[in-house]
């Protein structure tokens, strides 16, 4: 078994030449890059970068019209979304989707469907297996809650949380179904500052859970903070790459964001 310092150093995802378009528009252009294991990477760039589109195309929402997006060494591509859950890749929407009138407990017993192995005749029959793994994921379920601050909340609907704790719901409904990869769309959006405090340290404690991130955020604060590494669209294209200091004096990045003085 590779040591963490081993482990931190093996690519777990490569996306290579990553290309799709939407009738005349090329919404991502030749998108290449490799997230380590172990690390937390995000993924930036203005409005319209093209930024949901490529975690689109890495989960299987969208497929490319070329490249191959590497997972743990299988190409994704034309695999199905559940699929690729049951490799290992979870992820958040930029646009929270949850099951508004199920408790916060179902929304995450639903993603631990992924990982049970029971039929529908064992579940019909009531089998001990499917009984014991019925336990096990409760027990998974809440454990996930635990972890991101929500099991009081158990039992409340999830249309009924806070705005920011919706945000967190999907974070748990996405842990559970025990990924590798988990793929952030925005999860600060929408957050007070004091939330946000609290999505980094939680951000933070998936990672030493073994667990990779990438993440797609406008706070560049939490970006600048939480980030290993950053990759910069503008455009469809990646025009750079690198640390979060590199990337911040990166001319090309800065004339992305701000553009450049007409003097």
């Amino acid at each position: 078994k590779p040591s963490p310092r081993r482990r931190c150093q093996m690519t777990l995802l490569a996306v290579e030449n990553l290309s799709k378009s939407f009738g005349g528009l090329m919404a991502v252009n030749e998108v290449s890059f490799d997230v380590e294991a172990g690390s937390i990477v995000g993924l930036i760039g203005p409005n319209g970068a093209g930024k949901t589109t490529v975690f689109n195309l890495i989960t299987g929402n969208y497929q490319p019209n070329t490249g191959t997006v590497l997972f743990d060494g299988l190409n994704l591509v034309g695999k199905p979304t559940h699929t690729i859950v049951e490799r290992g890749i979870a992820r958040t929407f930029q646009t929270i989707r949850l099951f508004q009138n199920m408790s916060v407990l179902e929304n995450v017993l639903a993603s631990c469907h992924c990982r049970m192995k029971a039929g529908s005749i064992s579940a019909m029959l009531r089998t001990p297996a499917q009984r014991r793994e019925e336990k096990e994921a409760m027990r998974h379920a809440l454990a996930e809650l635990e972890f991101v601050g929500l099991v009081h909340e158990w039992q409340n609907k999830a249309k009924n949380l806070s705005y920011g704790n919706q945000r967190l719901l999907e974070i748990a409904r996405a842990l559970a179904t025990k990924p590798k990869l988990i793929v952030l769309d925005e999860p600060a959006g929408g957050m007070n500052d004091q939330e946000t405090q609290d999505l980094i340290r939680l951000i933070r404690a998936i990672q030493e859970r073994g667990i990779t991130v990438l993440l797609i955020e406008h706070d560049m604060g939490l970006v600048m903070r939480v980030c290993s590494s950053l990759i910069v669209l503008e455009h469809g294209a990646k025009i750079a790459a690198g640390s979060p200091a590199e990337i911040q004096a990166n001319p090309r990045v800065i004339e992305a964001y701000l553009g450049v003085d007409s003097e």
